[in-house]
C-alpha cells in the first residue's frame, strides 16, 4: 500500500486528489491549516508550508510527495514567493530530510513565460527548485483546470446563463477536467519519471480558441452566448476597480490581466504524457455539462 503526503489537499485539485486516491487503495497524508473531518484512508496533518515542523511530520513514513499547493492570486510579489517560491523549497526539503525520493510537483503553463507575470515568475522559481533537488522527481504543467467544485470559472459559467460571454482578446487555450489531471498525479507515483517536465490537456488538437471554449460552456448551461473579447486597457481598468471594490480578495489583477491575455496558452504536444501512461478520459463538453450541473446543485449557478 502507498503512502502519498499531499500539499493542498483542502483545494480544487487536491480534493478530487484524495478522492481519486482513496478509491485507488493509496493511503493520504495530507497539509491543513484547519481542523477536518476525519475520514477513512486520510491523516490530515495540521500545519502550514511555512513550519518545517508539520511538514517533517506530513512526510514521515511517505513513499512519495505530491506538491499541489500554490498560490494563483495575490495582492503582490510577497504573497506569490511566499505560496509559491518558498513553499515549493520548504517541501522539497522536507522530502530530502526524510529519504522520500518520489516528487511529483503541479506547476502551470505560466511557468513558460516567466517574464509575462509575477504568478508565472513564481512558478518558474519553485521549477527551479525541484529541478535543483537530488528527488526523483516529476513538474506536470496543467493548463486552465475546470470541473466540478472549481470556483474559478464560476463567473463565466454565470455569465454564459445569461447569454454573455467576456473574453480577453482573442487567442487560445488548453484545459483539462479535474478528475483526468489528477488520475495523471496519481500514475505519475509509481511511474518512470527521467525528471521530465510533462504537459497535459483534454485532447483537442491544437487546444480552443477563446471563442469555441466560451462556445462550449454556453451549450453546457444550455444558452448561446454572445462573445465579446475586451481589449487590454479594458481589462486592465476592470482590475482597478476589483481592487477598489473587493481590495485584497479582487479575482482581477494587473498581474492576472497580463497572464489573460497572452495569445496561446495551449500544451506542447511533444510534452504530452506517453498515451501508454495516461490518456484523458473526461470529453470536454461532459465535463463542462457536470460541472454546470454541480454549480446548479449547490445554487451557484
Amino acid at each position: 500500500m502507498t503512502t502519498l503526503a499531499l500539499t493542498g489537499g483542502t483545494g480544487f485539485v487536491g480534493g478530487t486528489l484524495i478522492d481519486l486516491a482513496i478509491e485507488t487503495g493509496h493511503q493520504v497524508r495530507a497539509l491543513t491549516r484547519r481542523p477536518q473531518p476525519e475520514r477513512a484512508g486520510v491523516t490530515w496533518v495540521e500545519g502550514a508550508l511555512d513550519s518545517p515542523e508539520s511538514l517533517d511530520r506530513l512526510v514521515a513514513g511517505a513513499n512519495a510527495v505530491i506538491h499541489v499547493a500554490g498560490v494563483v492570486n495575490a495582492p503582490d510579489r510577497a504573497g506569490f514567493v511566499a505560496g509559491n517560491v518558498e513553499g515549493t523549497r520548504a517541501i522539497v526539503a522536507a522530502a530530502g530530510r526524510a529519504g522520500v525520493r518520489r516528487f511529483v510537483h503541479v506547476s502551470s503553463l505560466a511557468a513558460r513565460e516567466p517574464a509575462l507575470s509575477v504568478y508565472g515568475w513564481s512558478k518558474a522559481e519553485a521549477e527551479k527548485a525541484v529541478e535543483a533537488s537530488a528527488l526523483d522527481w516529476v513538474i506536470v504543467r496543467p493548463p486552465a483546470i475546470y470541473g466540478p467544485g472549481d470556483m474559478e470559472m464560476r463567473d463565466l459559467f454565470r455569465l454564459a446563463r445569461y447569454g454573455i460571454a467576456l473574453l480577453p482578446p482573442p487567442g487560445k487555450l488548453s484545459v483539462i477536467e479535474v478528475s483526468d489531471l489528477g488520475r495523471l498525479l496519481l500514475t505519475l507515483v509509481g511511474a518512470q519519471s527521467n525528471r521530465r517536465v510533462l504537459e497535459a490537456d483534454d485532447g483537442t488538437p491544437g487546444g480552443w480558441t477563446h471563442d469555441a471554449f466560451a462556445r462550449a460552456i454556453g451549450r453546457a448551461v444550455g444558452q448561446r452566448v454572445l462573445v465579446m473579447a475586451l481589449p487590454r486597457a479594458l481589462m486592465r481598468f476592470g482590475a482597478r476597480c476589483d481592487r477598489l471594490m473587493r481590495g485584497h480578495r479582487a479575482k482581477l489583477t494587473d498581474d492576472r490581466v497580463a497572464y489573460f491575455c497572452h495569445p496561446d496558452w495551449t500544451i506542447d504536444p511533444e510534452k504530452r504524457p506517453d498515451p501508454a501512461l495516461w490518456q484523458p478520459r473526461v470529453p470536454t463538453s461532459e465535463g463542462l455539462a457536470a460541472t454546470a450541473r454541480w454549480y446548479r446543485a449547490h445554487s451557484l449557478l
